[in-house]
Formats: structure tokens, C-alpha cells, sequence
């Protein structure tokens, strides 16, 4: 059994070849090429970009919803002026003498110059 113990302690007191040495390691220093304060401006610069580009955008889009409302109320402005001007030839014939004397006759009515007024002009 002494000898046993003896070379149960030999074998493991003995050092092995497979291992290697413990050597203490240097800490890694990192070669970082952006520090954390400039990945932090960084984000902040990006996030300010993105801001500033989706208000163009929107305003941009502001713009042309807006131009696009003027344009359909410029059209209406035309419609209605064409109109206007269609009804004011309308009411022009429709007023002549001839119409409305024409009209005057069909009703019954006939002309008598001593009942004429003579209404003075604007």
C-alpha cells in the first residue's frame, strides 16, 4: 500500500509534458476605431438627418396637396366665370326689344303712346 500511495503522489506531483506552462495573459487592447462618445454623437447626428428629412418630406407633401387644391378650385373659378358669361349673352338676347315686344302681343297687350313713360337711363 506504501507504494501504491508513492505512485498515486508520483503520478500526480509529476508535471506533464502536454501542459503548458501558465504564463499570466495581457489584457487585449481593443483597437477601436470609433470610441463610445463618437458612436453616441453619431447616432445623434443620423437621428437629427432622419428628422430634418421626413419634415421636408412632409412639407413637401403639404405643398402639393395644396397645389393641387388651388388648381382644382382655379378650375371651378373657370367653370363658374364661363357660366356667368354664358348666362349674361343668355339674358342680353332674351332681353331685345323685338323679343320683348313679341312678347307683349302674345299677352294682349298693345301699344299706346300716351301712356308711354320715358324713363331716363343710368
Amino acid at each position: 500500500m506504501a507504494l501504491r500511495k508513492q505512485q498515486s503522489q508520483t503520478y500526480i506531483t509529476r508535471p506533464s509534458y502536454t501542459e503548458q506552462p501558465h504564463v499570466k495573459k495581457s489584457a487585449k487592447q481593443r483597437n477601436n476605431l470609433i470610441s463610445r462618445g463618437e458612436k453616441i454623437l453619431l447616432m445623434g447626428l443620423l437621428l437629427v438627418v432622419t428628422v430634418l428629412s421626413l419634415m421636408i418630406i412632409q412639407s413637401e407633401t403639404a405643398v402639393r396637396a395644396t397645389s393641387t387644391d388651388i388648381s382644382l378650385m382655379e378650375k371651378e373659378i373657370d367653370s363658374a366665370v364661363k357660366k356667368n358669361n354664358d348666362l349674361s349673352v343668355q339674358v342680353s338676347e332674351l332681353s331685345t326689344y323685338e323679343r320683348i315686344w313679341k312678347k307683349a302681343e302674345e299677352l294682349g297687350l298693345k301699344l299706346n303712346e300716351q301712356n308711354v313713360k320715358v324713363v331716363p337711363g343710368q
